[in-house]
């Protein structure tokens, strides 16, 4: 309980402060608040750096208390963090290269399991035939089914390994 009235008390204080700081601002000024992350995970604001917090990001209100543009003004001031922004065009091609990448693997795998069981179809024996230029069947003898099953486990191993459907 009186953990949740100091949260209350600073996060008044803190509206207050900002609300008192913006108005003594004529209109060609910003403000910069530090934003960072306490020892004990807890938000911390301040007008000065901290010395050893986490995340510590520096913010910039305008004159009429709006935040600027993150990308323009403000950014974040811990060097271990980057800039990985990207634009709507970056994420559009992104997803796209994603979504084409994804395609690939599904028609990779169905060319895997179609492989699979043509060479189950030829392991299985009995008569195999296959249709030749006219539509008419053309049956196969022992050479031919051993050649087709060997040009089958090499389309395999070649192809679908790493997959296991």
């Amino acid at each position: 309980m009186a953990y949740a009235f100091k949260i209350a008390t600073a996060a008044k204080w803190l509206t207050s402060t900002t609300c008192m700081l913006m108005l003594s601002m004529d209109a060609s000024q910003a403000i910069q608040v530090y934003k960072s992350i306490g020892a004990y995970g807890e938000v911390k604001y301040s007008q000065h750096a901290p010395q050893n917090g986490k995340n510590v990001e520096l913010i910039e209100f305008r004159s009429d208390g709006r935040q600027n543009n993150a990308g323009e003004m403000a950014g974040k001031t811990d060097a271990s963090q980057s800039n990985n922004t990207q634009t709507a065009e970056e994420q559009r091609v992104a997803a796209l290269e994603a979504r084409i990448k994804e395609q690939e693997a599904q028609a990779n795998a169905q060319r895997c399991q179609s492989l699979r069981n043509n060479l189950t179809n030829l392991n299985v024996g009995g008569r195999i035939y296959e249709m030749d230029a006219n539509g008419k069947r053309q049956y196969l003898d022992g050479r031919e089914i051993e050649l087709k099953r060997e040009r089958v486990q090499q389309a395999i191993d070649q192809y679908c390994s790493g997959s296991t459907t």
